[in-house]
């Protein structure tokens, strides 16, 4: 019989395996969260801060569960870059672990053929593929019925309260509630406050009700969150170029290497080359950069290599560099919930890293536009669930049957998945009958909650208490006390001089003007279907060319300008001569073919002012004709931005007409309209354009979105 000596002895002996040291110990919790799982076969939550280490309780802990003729531990992970880490911490303690996620499909079988082998002690999978039906049908059955214990890394995830919510992690409810109850089931968090904790401890005490009380209660062990190694401070500068000014005259004093967070892709994008300019080894990190560039990233950080990656919160969760020296914000996190777990990436095994934030004024413009993107929308859900029904119907075939663009219906599908309204099966989404109800009332609170946030990350920024501390306090941590080393504790301990040409270089290089608008070069699928009768490519005699847009509305540079201009509620006005300027100076730098012959607007019912005075300002500096704007046919296109292609073709088609403008000259013709979202406006007028009589369309916006 295996006494807690034994189980305490041979889990420490496999720390230190894990860790590579001989007089490694247990930090406070680790061991009793491991005799949790391993002796009492318990459901436990641990929540501790970064670097706790709680990546060893479960390899650990997996370990023992082996030795004693457990199955495999199934982790659940939602990161690739997290997956490579644990897979190599794994392997050093003599764990044998293997993922499958979207990239490593050609080596499924392969793993699989481990596990019925049983030559596999941890399978890391992400939350998404639980509800793969090929996974969920074929082997998820079997894994539940050998698995040996269950964790649920990032476990914050679970929550729709939390900073990072994600629905597939809701589908966890379910498998627990498979799973025997002697299966241990482990989550882990270092970001979460008492109310995510009450609702991840509430999924994972799901389970069978009569295999006894103590099993299926969560056992939750929370420790201090305080970082001692972080030097916490707060930079308020007055502009975008004051800051990145501070950073092209600071960044060489900033100790070893690091992250630099931004709030935009644009932002990130615009601040690695102003670096690289100037001779600053930096590499931008985002979610639209390639998987693979990503991983190289990752790893040239890693190896000190590159001085910071720019990044957006694409790098987070997961990616571990012990000895990261700074995390540095150009821009504030929505909340300090979601700021304590991207600086929780500094300092991990040194005794000091500096983080510091630069908070932007338009730090709240950029947190409402990409709010509420995880909530559901009523009347958008009702039309799934109303468009779906026994048969299955691909995600694409059903995005031009309701008028929702892929991103967001694929994480409608999640929610109403989770909900039970709707079920993923091979070949598409079906409905399942079952009755759905908007919890209006539920997502209020959320959406309050999430304000809430916003205006804490605005009280850290101006707190003049210990700012470690008020962390602390945001994740409900009782254990709080002033750090002693913040610049609120200890004094300002950052520069804030500039050198005196770095102005001039970030003013020159915010003030860069002119983004391409790649033209669309295919017609939508469905759109036929629609009322639009095209298919397949457009033809070449009917495509715009590469445009050209003044900014995006998320740029740090004129994108202030332009998110004012296009506020809700703004006035509709002439075009100012800044931004006037700024546009003739994108005609100026264009680089075309052949030289415009004649300029056209584009109809506008909300900034007709604007689009008028842009077009005739810009063919009077160029000493072109104005032809006239586009005229709206049968009350002109319909629709609102934010629908998918299908939708938005068909509610624009015939509805622009060329007939009114004066005689269309051979030749180049400027299209000009006051934003580009879509593209299929510029694209559908640029055809009734070309039909006119022009032999090329270059479209002009003053902004794109995004």
């Amino acid at each position: 019989m295996t006494t807690a000596t034994d189980t305490r002895d041979a889990a420490l002996a496999a720390l230190r395996e894990l860790v590579g040291r001989p007089d490694a110990g247990f930090h406070d919790g680790q061991y009793e969260a491991i005799e949790a799982l391993v002796d009492g076969r318990r459901r436990a939550l641990v929540v501790q801060r970064t670097g706790w280490g709680k990546s060893a309780v479960y390899f650990v802990a997996t370990l023992l569960l082996r030795r004693q003729g457990a199955g495999p531990t199934v982790l659940v992970s939602p990161l690739l870059a997290l997956m490579r880490d644990q897979i190599a911490a794994a392997e050093r303690a003599g764990v044998r672990a293997v993922a499958i996620n979207s990239t490593n499909a050609h080596e499924w079988s392969d793993v699989l053929a481990q596990l019925d082998r049983d030559e596999v002690d941890v399978l890391l999978v992400s939350p998404e593929r639980l509800n793969n039906p090929a996974f969920r049908e074929q082997q998820l059955p079997a894994l539940v019925r050998r698995i040996g214990m269950l964790v649920v890394d990032e476990a914050h995830c679970i929550s729709d309260w939390g900073h990072d919510f994600r629905p597939d992690y809701r589908r966890l409810r379910d498998l627990i509630a498979q799973m025997p109850a002697e299966v241990p089931v482990l989550a882990t968090t270092a970001t979460a406050n008492s109310r995510v904790v009450a609702d991840v401890a509430e999924q994972l005490g799901t389970g069978e009700p009569d295999a006894g009380a103590e099993r299926t209660q969560v056992l939750t062990i929370r420790g201090p969150l305080a970082r001692t190694s972080l030097r916490l401070g707060v930079l308020r500068l007055p502009s975008s170029a004051a800051r990145l000014a501070w950073l092209l005259s600071h960044i060489d004093d900033l100790p070893g290497s690091g992250i630099i967070y931004t709030l935009t892709v644009a932002a990130a994008v615009d601040t690695a080359r102003l670096l690289r300019e100037h001779g600053h080894d930096v590499r931008a990190y985002t979610g639209q950069t390639d998987a693979d560039e990503r991983e190289e990233s990752e790893g040239m950080l890693k190896r000190n290599e590159v001085k910071a990656l720019i990044a957006t919160s694409a790098l987070g969760m997961g990616f571990d560099k012990p000895d990261l020296g700074f995390v540095l914000h150009l821009g504030a996190p929505s909340s300090p919930v979601a700021y304590y777990q991207q600086v929780g990436r500094a300092g991990r095994a040194s005794e000091s890293a500096d983080v510091l934030l630069l908070p932007g004024v338009e730090d709240r413009d950029i947190w409402h536009y990409f709010a509420t993107a995880s909530m559901p929308d009523r009347e958008r859900a009702e039309r799934v669930i109303a468009a779906l029904g026994d048969q299955p119907i691909s995600t694409p075939a059903l995005e031009a049957m309701v008028d929702i663009r892929r991103t967001p219906l694929e994480l409608l599908l999640k929610v109403l998945d989770v909900d039970g309204a709707v079920r993923r099966v091979q070949g598409g989404w079906v409905a399942t009958g079952e009755p759905w109800t908007y919890d209006a009332e539920r997502y209020e609170r959320i959406a309050a909650e999430r304000l809430a946030e916003q205006q804490h990350m605005i009280d850290y920024e101006q707190t003049g208490g210990c700012r470690m501390e008020f962390l602390q306090r945001s994740l409900d941590d009782d254990t709080a006390a002033p750090c002693g080393r913040c610049d609120n504790c200890a004094g300002v301990w950052f520069p804030q001089e500039v050198a005196a040409d770095a102005n001039a270089q970030a003013t020159q290089s915010l003030d860069r003007v002119g983004i391409p608008i790649e033209p669309r070069k295919q017609w939508p699928t469905g759109a036929d279907r629609l009322g639009a009768p095209v298919k397949g490519r457009i033809a070449p005699g009917e495509q715009a060319a590469e445009g050209r847009a003044l900014a995006r509305l998320t740029d740090l540079g004129w994108g202030g300008a332009l998110r004012e201009l296009f506020a809700s509620g703004a006035p509709d006005t002439a075009i100012s001569p800044q931004l006037l300027g700024g546009c003739v100076r994108v005609l100026a730098e264009w680089g075309w073919a052949e030289r415009p012959v004649a300029v056209v607007a584009m109809p506008s019912r909300s900034k007709p002012q604007l689009v008028d005075s842009l077009a005739r300002g810009l063919a009077e500096v160029g000493r072109l004709p104005y032809l006239g704007a586009l005229e709206p046919v049968d009350g002109g296109p319909t629709g609102q931005p934010g629908g998918n292609s299908a939708f938005r073709l068909a509610g624009l088609w015939n509805r622009l007409s060329a007939d009114g403008l004066e005689e269309v000259p051979a030749g180049p013709v400027l299209l000009v309209d006051d934003m580009a979202d879509s593209r299929w406006t510029l694209t559908v007028a640029a055809r009734a354009v070309r039909q006119a009589g022009a032999t090329e369309v270059l479209p002009f916006v003053l902004a794109l979105r995004g």
